[in-house]
């Protein structure tokens, strides 16, 4: 099976294998392109645009726990098994052996002991604060290119990567006693002064990597690093409901229609179901459900094991044998330091994260940001609205109008913004579009207000002053625009 490049065929080809739908009906196609299309009077806000996640939205908290929240339509059984999941989600690992069997298993090498250590309150992680600080919430990627024997038949334009060496897919920053840790993360930044209209000015600022304190010899030479902040984990459940054809229908990879934005999805293997599919999650889309991607951190975070990614070691390589031979959590009565019911309470948990509804929609300052949102072209990609599929086992994502802002397609961002290390199908210039929604909350759940892939966009304005490629068109209105319809445009993102 050949998944090709063609919208039509990758349409027909591209299943959304995790979910148990209903097909939807021609009826109710028409209803859902009424109201998913962009809006023409931007003097009111459009119905229901204040429930942000349908039936799923929860109150606005003013307080750090407003990620936190179980999905607003979860029944009483549902909200005990999130509670649950929550609990493991929270659960500091520890190493083996140890006397507290269902929590042993960590590492040996890691970056943090708890997924909440690095999603902290549920929300984006922070670069280091000064040289005394540790990386925690962010962490380096690495890999080596592959050869064409090391892709995938089935997915054309598969870029192969191959684990690094001596130190497998991702640079640990901690270690159990007894091992070195991987290394150490070092951020410089360089201020780069930015004229905009009206004799406003703005300062990006370009960060520079550097892995320091290398504990099992050098990187390979051709070692290709991606610097990732954890991101917020609020709505993932209803992204993942999104039907596929209703994504492949904005893409547009050959800009055909000569807009400048050529959107493509990722298309990625499945562990899980061993087929290719849609890459959904993650910055460069590079894992198509919850539960892979929640496997897949376990494995390479904290160095657990689980049904998906059995290595009872983590991410150790082979040639890190102290590591390979430690002691570890397996085969007690879990069989995998996390088993099945675990992991799908950890996935129960992350899919029903609530997302908080909007603040201020029928705000006139923020009706005409939304405007100059929509006029400028950021909805090119941020696409505002979708409908999920109907599903009758999954009746609190079923049928749902939720306003993500994303199109969940890679774009080429410009040289500004590449890291240089492809992903699947995604080139080392591209990166999936982010949601925006309750972007204006970060500071209240995370303490800070940093945005992009590494967290170098210190503000709003700054990150889509970091756009490039497809995006430099928008971003250059927005810095000619004037002042005022760029504050307006910072304030209705604030709102969403």
């Amino acid at each position: 099976m050949a998944v090709l490049a063609a919208t039509p065929s990758l349409s027909a080809e591209l299943q959304d294998l995790h979910l148990n739908i209903t097909p939807r009906t021609d009826d109710e196609r028409a209803r859902i392109a009424v109201v998913t299309a962009p809006p023409q009077d931007f003097s009111t806000p459009q119905p229901f645009e204040d429930l942000t996640a349908g039936a799923a939205t929860v109150r606005v908290r003013n307080d750090a726990d407003a990620f936190s929240q179980p999905s607003g339509n979860l029944s009483f059984d549902q909200e005990l098994d999130f509670k649950v999941g929550n609990g493991l989600f929270k659960k500091i690992w520890v190493s083996s052996p140890s006397s507290t069997l269902a929590s042993d298993g960590l590492g040996p090498l890691y970056n943090a002991r708890s997924c909440q250590r690095c999603h902290i309150k549920d929300g984006r992680g922070h670069t280091p604060n000064g040289p005394d600080d540790n990386a925690i919430s962010m962490f380096l990627r690495v890999s080596i290119p592959g050869t064409q024997e090391d892709g995938y038949a089935e997915i054309e334009d598969y870029i192969a990567t191959l684990p690094e060496p001596n130190y497998g897919g991702q640079m640990q920053d901690f270690a159990l006693a007894g091992h070195p840790a991987e290394y150490r993360l070092d951020i410089s930044y360089e201020e780069i002064p930015i004229e905009l209209s009206d004799g406003e000015t703005a300062t990006l600022r370009r960060p520079t990597y550097q892995v320091v304190d290398l504990g099992y010899g050098p990187l390979h030479p051709d070692a290709m690093l991606s610097p990732r902040v954890a991101p917020q984990m609020i709505g993932l459940g209803l992204l993942e409901a999104i039907p596929v054809e209703d994504l492949l229908v904005k893409a547009d990879p050959d800009d055909a229609d000569g807009d400048g934005i050529s959107g493509r999805p990722n298309i990625v293997w499945s562990v899980e179901y061993g087929a290719p599919m849609m890459g959904r999650f993650g910055y460069k889309a590079g894992m198509p459900t919850i539960m892979e991607q929640s496997a897949a951190a376990f494995a390479g975070d904290i160095g657990i094991s689980n049904p998906l990614y059995p290595a009872s070691h983590g991410d150790c390589t082979d040639l890190q044998v102290n590591c390979v031979e430690a002691p570890h959590g397996d085969n007690d009565v879990r069989g995998f330091e996390i088993d099945q019911l675990g992991m799908d309470l950890v996935d129960f948990y992350s899919r029903n994260l609530g997302v908080p509804g909007r603040r201020d929609a029928d705000d006139p300052e923020v009706l005409r940001g939304k405007e100059v949102f929509h006029t400028t072209g950021c909805a090119s990609c941020h696409t505002p609205a979708h409908v999920t599929h109907r599903m009758e086992d999954r009746p609190e994502h079923s049928f749902q109008l939720i306003w993500p802002y994303t199109d969940l397609l890679l774009h080429d961002m410009g040289e500004d913004l590449a890291d240089h290390r492809p992903e699947a199908r995604a080139t080392g210039r591209e990166w999936r579009t982010p949601p925006l929604w309750d972007v204006g909350l970060t500071e209240r759940v995370s303490g800070h207000t940093q945005f992009l892939h590494d967290g170098r966009a210190r503000n709003l304005l700054e990150a889509i002053l970091w756009h490039g490629g497809e995006a430099r068109v928008a971003r250059d209105t927005v810095v000619s625009m004037p002042k005022a319809d760029r504050d307006a445009l910072i304030q209705f993102l604030e709102s969403l």
